[in-house]
């Protein structure tokens, strides 16, 4: 009974009893109604029965029964011809049908076992091209999430061996007596923490907002003031480095957004500006409206970005000057995934190095 529970064996029976069906029907309808016209025809042809010298229905019923004999011999034969045609369709056909599904069947175990560059044929019939196109498609978004998977977890690891590497190195100083316990060599291994702490932090910010498993408010708030007070609340940085900020204050610009995430958004944004502009340098937010959509710009008077680094800037890891202090290298992916989550985008533009940046964000307006 096995072979019934396949499709193969079902698309054979199915023929068969579709040849046998239209047999029957032959054998019920085809029978009566010959035997009715035969009749039919002999009588016209006949015409009276005494011009057959009495003998007319004797010869009729001779004929009639060598007419019935004569159909049944070429039905049993219509019928074996049509069983062996039937069952040889059905073969092809089944065959036509079951093996694409067999490789794709067998293309999906290989894909659950993670090999994600299986692919398979795509054949003629539009609906079974389209079942392996799709798995075709699943393959190469499983293949691609694998390799983003693995570059994310060098990355990860590359990120983290320095300031680990930092921590323990000052570590094995202080145990073996190299270093003495100052304020600055606690200084140095907290800022090498604070940094681990804040790479954590911003991989888990990025990571859920990219599944979209990150929850965002959806209230009323003023784009223009949630920049000034990022600004504001990093003016000891600014000061630090000598950098002269300025703010362009203009109309309200309400959105709908999550305050605390597109606070930390210009927080990144900032920071980003203070740690690529020289001392002495300037940055610059300005606020306006563009149409249907609030704007905030943030400009610096830093090093500026070449072709090369306006193509990669948001991307994770990427670092202008992998030599500067400070910075995890996903603080401008974090933010661009979550204006995005906001329905915004980020912009870099830059006229290239030594020129400095402009960095821009653009949300649509509450209506």
């Amino acid at each position: 009974m096995r072979f019934l529970s396949t499709l193969r064996g079902r698309l054979i029976v199915s023929h068969l009893a579709a040849v046998f069906v239209g047999v029957v029907a032959i054998v019920l309808i085809a029978g009566p109604l010959t035997q009715r016209f035969f009749v039919d025809h002999v009588d016209g042809m006949m015409g009276d029965s005494t011009m057959m010298g009495g003998t007319g229905d004797s010869v009729m019923v001779e004929l009639q029964s060598s007419l019935l004999d004569s159909f049944r011999s070429a039905l049993f034969i219509a019928l074996l011809i049509s069983a062996v045609t039937a069952v040889v369709a059905s073969v092809y056909a089944s065959r036509r049908i079951a093996q694409p599904i067999e490789r794709m069947s067998d293309a999906a175990r290989k894909l659950a076992r993670g090999e994600y560059d299986e692919r398979v044929p795509v054949p003629e019939e539009i609906e079974l091209a389209t079942l392996a196109q799709d798995i075709n498609t699943l393959a190469a978004s499983l293949a691609s999430t694998e390799e983003r998977r693995l570059q994310l977890i060098n990355e990860v690891a590359h990120e983290l061996r320095t300031p680990l590497a930092t921590i323990e190195g000052y570590m094995e100083g202080l145990l073996d007596g190299v270093f003495e316990p100052t304020d600055e060599v606690f200084g140095a291994t907290a800022r090498e923490a604070a940094r681990l702490k804040r790479l954590a932090s911003d991989l888990s910010t990025l990571s859920r907002a990219e599944e979209g498993a990150l929850e965002l408010a959806s209230d009323r708030i003023d784009l223009a003031q949630i920049a000034k007070e990022a600004a504001e609340a990093l003016m000891p940085l600014f000061m630090e480095k000598y950098i002269a900020l300025t703010i362009d204050d203009g109309d309200p610009l309400i959105v709908l957004g999550d305050r605390d995430r597109l606070t930390q958004v210009f927080t990144n944004i900032l920071g980003n500006a203070i740690t690529y502009t020289g001392q002495g340098g300037s940055v610059g937010v300005r606020m306006e409206r563009d149409g249907s959509r609030a704007t905030v710009t943030v400009s610096d008077t830093g090093k500026g970005l070449t072709g090369d680094d306006l193509l990669r800037v948001f991307d994770r890891f990427h670092r202008v000057d992998p030599n500067l202090p400070g910075g995890t290298g996903v603080g401008l992916t974090v933010a661009r995934n979550l204006v995005r989550r906001h329905g915004g985008d980020i912009v870099a533009f830059s006229d290239g190095p030594g020129t400095g940046s402009r960095f821009v964000v653009s949300l649509p307006l509450a209506g």
